[in-house]
């Protein structure tokens, strides 16, 4: 087992994802699966995650094992860039500007709203008749 250089966590509405850094050959795997296959398809999602490696030029350095809880695989994806880039940050503190400057550090908070009673959804309220 390699030796572990940085360990962080990122989330998204209701995903959370913890993420070990350690030296490598870029190999990224989530729940013991490698990211192509955990992703699926989603060929915007993986450029998403590679989005903070790409920025600071450390492709290819190390490998990531990632473990996923709750949400989807777009929340979880969004995850595990914040936790990547959190975890970049600690390595290098000099690549901090960099990531902050393209929007990599900011966690979006924003989470689905709550049902109320009366009502269909959120907001969405049901039919009013006049008559």
């Amino acid at each position: 087992m390699p030796e572990v250089l940085a360990s962080t966590v990122g989330r998204r509405k209701t995903s959370t994802m913890r993420i070990w850094l350690s030296a490598g050959s870029g190999i990224i795997k989530v729940n013991g699966r490698m990211l192509a296959e955990y992703l699926g398809k989603r060929q915007s999602l993986i450029m998403s995650v590679f989005t903070p490696l790409e920025v600071t030029g450390n492709m290819g350095k190390y490998d990531i094992r990632a473990k996923a809880n709750g949400g989807g695989v777009a929340s979880q994806a969004e995850a595990l860039r914040l936790a990547l880039s959190r975890a970049l940050a600690v390595l290098n503190p000099d690549v901090r500007k960099t990531l902050r400057t393209n929007g990599l550090l900011t966690r979006d908070s924003r989470k689905v709203e709550r049902k109320k009673y009366g009502l269909v959804k959120a907001r969405k309220r049901y039919q009013y008749s006049k008559r």
